[in-house]
């Protein structure tokens, strides 16, 4: 007989059960903080309780033009109080936000509007004429709704841009009720929002967040990164790329501060991190080489903690250590689109601050443990599905599951079964366990060199050269060699004023590498990038391809 003891008379109810989604955090900060500035954009301030209520009116708007569940709202724009509040008005009115990636062609741009069937579009006029570009390329377009967000407190565009659409951000929001009665969805499974992979070999993947896994990884981020209330966040890292790391919705659960950074450079950073106390920002290695390169025109002194949260390509263990010379705390997080963003984080031990710098950077370099909020992490071996041994040696695929992990690709399901196969998330990184548990990244499972029947790490080959004093960035590819296969290729970009040469850098690799290891070209130059600083290795291979010829 079944055994009803917690189940008789305990229902679900409205009293007892909500679906989980981010929005309740705007809410709550708004109540609870309504003076606390929420956003910086330029000499644009709002508080807690402006930005609710702006999003409350745009929510609104986008009711009054028919567009709710399910319906996608697309925005093109910088880091800006606009995007900012798009995390939030968008699903307040039931729909899915598409932040686009602001440094795509207009033929991407006119692939992401068409495949994820955008009902709305909302343009930063600095961006008009791509907007404009996309547009034209899509006709008939499911397009119902163009608005022109006006960057106030921003520098004009250069040049000026014509206004796309015939109505401003800032009547669009006039239009709407401050008080919209806005409804948490009804399913914490609905779609939140669509952010599309780089597409880098290929047309890009639409991948689907939930409000769920959006709320989660929120929390998770401040758990992991022990964020405290009111912290003042740059945002160097685009909100377009995995919603910002879920950071959008993180702030407003404790009531954060978003400095907007419209332009990345090493002087606008230093600049804000001194006028505004920034306590944490968030970025790829890239940004770490423009502060550890910076000029002394371009440095400011500040006084206060500032946390750093990287992930992408591994750091260097050489350019931690850097980052720590010069004051900032690095986080190391792992993750994918896919994942929400991070959803691996390098925990750090107490004992380990009696290591020394080098010793810290080595244990900072590893990706780490599973989040809080992601169920499971492992390293399979993807034909077996066995789980590689735990001694830092033996190689398999990283795999997720849990809560944190995407809904699927837009419109693919057989795509999406592959990488859901065998009831994993399958994400192409090949990595190694060690017997703290910690992951380790070797490479992604293309970017193995395999040398006379060798498998080479270019992660490894790599970070030997991070550590050469005259390297500034680096990428090594496979090169295709007639005696044994493959060998080593080097991409260095050199510190300024920098005298290496191509012989140096490979006695260099050999003292420090097993001599088969050690690049057999070097190629000195600036490194092909993504719009989130990754390097575009295919572009390098392509090169690497040639110089075999």
């Amino acid at each position: 007989m079944r055994n009803t003891l917690y189940t008789d008379g305990l229902e679900k109810c409205a009293a007892n059960y909500a679906p989980l989604t981010p929005l309740g955090f705007l809410e709550r900060s708004a109540s609870v903080y309504p003076q606390h500035i929420a956003v910086i954009d330029g000499v644009v301030q709002k508080t807690w309780r402006e930005v609710e209520q702006r999003c409350r009116r745009a929510a609104s708007a986008f009711a009054q033009h028919g567009i709710g569940k399910n319906d996608t709202v697309a925005i093109l724009a910088p880091n800006s109080l606009a995007m900012y509040e798009s995390h939030f008005a968008v699903p307040m009115a039931g729909a899915v936000l598409n932040a686009i990636n602001t440094r795509l062609d207009a033929d991407s741009v006119a692939f992401i509007l068409r495949h994820g069937e955008a009902k709305a579009l909302l343009v930063d006029r600095e961006l008009a004429e791509l907007a404009r570009a996309a547009l034209v390329k899509i006709k008939p377009t499911s397009i119902e709704l163009v608005i022109d967000i006006e960057t106030d407190g921003a520098p004009p565009p250069k040049p000026a841009t014509a206004p796309l659409g015939n109505l401003t951000y800032a009547d669009f929001l006039a239009a709407g009720d401050p008080q919209f009665a806005w409804q948490p969805p009804a399913d914490e499974w609905d779609a939140i929002s669509l952010n599309y992979t780089s597409g880098t070999t290929g047309d890009p993947k639409g991948v689907v967040y939930h409000h769920r896994g959006a709320y989660l990884n929120a929390l998770s981020n401040l758990v992991g990164w022990q964020m405290p209330h009111h912290p003042v966040y740059l945002w160097t890292l685009p909100m377009f790329h995995c919603n910002g790391w879920c950071f959008p919705w993180s702030l407003a659960a404790v009531a954060g501060t978003s400095v907007c950074l419209r332009q990345v450079t090493a002087a606008s950073i230093y600049q804000a991190i001194a006028a505004h106390r920034v306590t944490h920002f968030c970025g790829a290695p890239i940004i770490m080489n423009m502060l550890i390169n910076a000029t002394q025109q371009e440095q400011r002194e500040f006084s206060q903690q500032v946390d750093m949260m990287t992930a992408a390509a591994p750091p260097p263990a050489a350019v931690l250590s850097a980052m720590a010379a010069k004051g900032f705390r690095v986080t190391h997080v792992y993750g994918l689109t896919e994942t929400y963003g991070p959803a691996v984080i390098c925990a750090w031990h107490a004992q380990w601050d009696q290591l020394s710098r080098a010793e810290k950077a080595e244990k900072n370099a590893r990706q780490g443990v599973r989040y809080h909020a992601l169920e499971g992490l492992e390293v399979h071996n993807p034909e077996t599905m066995q789980a590689v041994k735990r001694d830092g040696l033996e190689m398999g695929e990283t795999m997720f599951r849990g809560n944190i992990v995407m809904k699927g690709y837009l419109k693919n399901p057989r795509t999406t079964a592959r990488a859901f196969a065998d009831g994993w998330f399958h994400s192409g990184d090949l990595g190694v366990l060690h017997s703290d548990n910690y992951l380790q990244l070797k490479d992604r499972s293309k970017d193995v060199i395999i040398s006379g029947g060798e498998n080479i790490s270019s992660i490894e080959v790599e970070d030997c050269l991070y550590r050469h004093p005259q390297v500034s960035e680096a990428a090594v590819v496979a090169k295709p060699d007639e005696k044994w296969g493959e060998t080593p290729c080097a991409f260095v970009q050199p510190t300024p004023n920098s005298t290496l040469t191509e012989a140096e850098l490979i006695v260099y690799c050999r003292e420090h590498l097993a001599h088969f290891k050690a690049p057999s070209k070097v190629v000195f130059g600036e490194l092909p990038k993504t719009s989130t600083g990754k390097v575009q290795k295919f572009k390098l291979r392509e090169v690497a391809k040639k110089l075999a010829v």
